[in-house]
C-alpha cells in the first residue's frame, strides 16, 4: 500500500517541479522581454530604421546565434518529432510559428514608434492572455481553472484601465490597433510553442526555425523599407541590435519554448505580463515617457494576476 502510495505521489512531486522550473524559464523571459520596448526606441531616436528592417536583423541575428548554440549542444538535444501532437505535420507548425512570430515582433515594434514603449507593451502583452486562453481551451482543450480565471479577468481590468484611463495623446488608436495585432501573432506562436514543446520539439531547434522562417518572410518588405538605414550612429545602432538579438531572442526564446512544454499555455501568457511592467519601468525612468495614473494602476493589476497564478500553478 505504501508502495503504491509512493509511486502515484512520485508524478505528481515531478509534475510540480516542471511547473515551478517553467515558471522559473518564464520568469527570466519576460525580464528580459521587457527591454525590448526601450531598446527598440532607441535604435528609432538613434537612426531612420523602421519597424519591419528592426525586426528582420532581430530574427537574422537570433537565428544565427543559435545556430552556433546548438553546434556546441549538439551531443545533449533530443531528437526532434516528426509531427507534433495531434497529427499536424511538423513543417506547418514550424512555419506557422515562424509567420506568427514575424506578425507580433514587427507589429510590436510598429506599436512601440507609434504610442511608446509602455502603452505598446502592456496592450500588447495584456491581450496575450485574453487570446491565448479562448485558442488554449478550444484548440488545446485546456482547462482554464479559476486561478486562470482570475488572472484572466485582471488582465483584462488592468487593460481596461490603461486605455480608457489613458487620453488618446497617451494612447493612439493606430498604437492599440498594432498591439492587438501583436498579441494575435502572440497567442498563435505560444499555442504552437505549446504544442510543439509537449511534442517533445527542443527549444532550440523550435527557435531557429520560427526566427529563420520569420526571417524569410521578413526580409523582401524589410528591404524596401531600408535594410541599413541613413545613420551617423551605425555602431551604436549595430549594438543595440546585436543586444536585442542576443539577449532578448537567442537567450530568451529558448527559454520560453522550455516553459511553455512544462506550463498551460495560459499560464505562460499570463506570467509574460511580467514583460509590460518591466517595460513600463523603463519608458518612465530611461526614457522619460510619461507615468500617468492609469498606466500605473493597469500595471499594478496585471502584476497582481502574475502572482495569483504563478501560486496557483505551484500548487496544481
Amino acid at each position: 500500500m505504501t508502495t503504491t502510495l509512493e509511486s502515484s505521489a512520485r508524478p505528481r512531486a515531478l509534475q510540480r517541479a516542471a511547473a515551478r522550473r517553467g515558471l522559473l524559464f518564464l520568469t527570466v523571459t519576460g525580464l528580459a522581454w521587457g527591454t525590448t520596448g526601450a531598446v527598440s526606441d532607441l535604435v528609432y531616436r538613434s537612426s531612420d530604421m523602421g519597424p519591419i528592417a528592426l525586426s528582420f536583423w532581430r530574427h537574422l541575428g537570433g537565428m544565427a546565434l543559435l545556430l552556433v548554440a546548438i553546434a556546441f549542444l549538439r551531443s545533449r538535444r533530443r531528437r526532434p518529432a516528426a509531427a507534433a501532437k495531434g497529427g499536424l505535420p511538423r513543417v506547418v507548425v514550424l512555419g506557422c510559428i515562424g509567420v506568427a512570430m514575424a506578425v507580433f515582433q514587427t507589429a510590436y515594434f510598429a506599436a512601440v514608434e507609434s504610442t511608446g514603449v509602455a502603452v505598446a507593451t502592456i496592450v500588447t502583452l495584456g491581450s496575450g492572455p485574453i487570446l491565448t486562453a479562448i485558442g488554449g481551451r478550444i484548440f488545446l482543450g485546456e482547462r482554464v481553472g479559476l486561478g486562470g480565471a482570475g488572472a484572466i479577468a485582471g488582465a483584462l481590468v488592468g487593460l481596461t484601465v490603461l486605455v480608457v484611463g489613458n487620453g488618446a495623446g497617451v494612447a493612439s488608436p493606430a498604437g492599440v490597433a498594432l498591439s492587438v495585432l501583436s498579441a494575435s501573432g502572440y497567442a498563435v506562436f505560444t499555442l504552437l510553442g505549446r504544442h510543439a514543446g509537449g511534442a517533445g520539439e527542443d527549444p532550440f531547434t523550435l527557435t531557429v526555425w520560427a526566427f529563420g522562417i520569420g526571417a524569410a518572410v521578413l526580409v523582401v518588405p524589410a528591404a524596401f523599407e531600408g535594410l541599413i538605414p541613413p545613420t551617423d550612429q551605425l555602431a551604436h545602432v549595430a549594438l543595440l541590435i546585436g543586444y536585442l538579438a542576443v539577449f532578448t531572442t537567442a537567450l530568451a526564446y529558448p527559454f520560453y519554448f522550455a516553459g511553455t512544454a512544462r506550463v498551460r499555455a495560459t499560464t505562460a501568457a499570463v506570467m509574460m505580463l511580467l514583460e509590460p511592467a518591466t517595460a513600463a519601468v523603463l519608458a518612465v525612468s530611461l526614457l522619460g515617457e510619461p507615468l500617468t495614473v492609469a498606466t500605473a494602476a493597469g500595471a499594478l493589476v496585471m502584476l497582481a494576476s502574475i502572482a495569483c497564478l504563478a501560486a496557483a500553478e505551484s500548487r496544481a
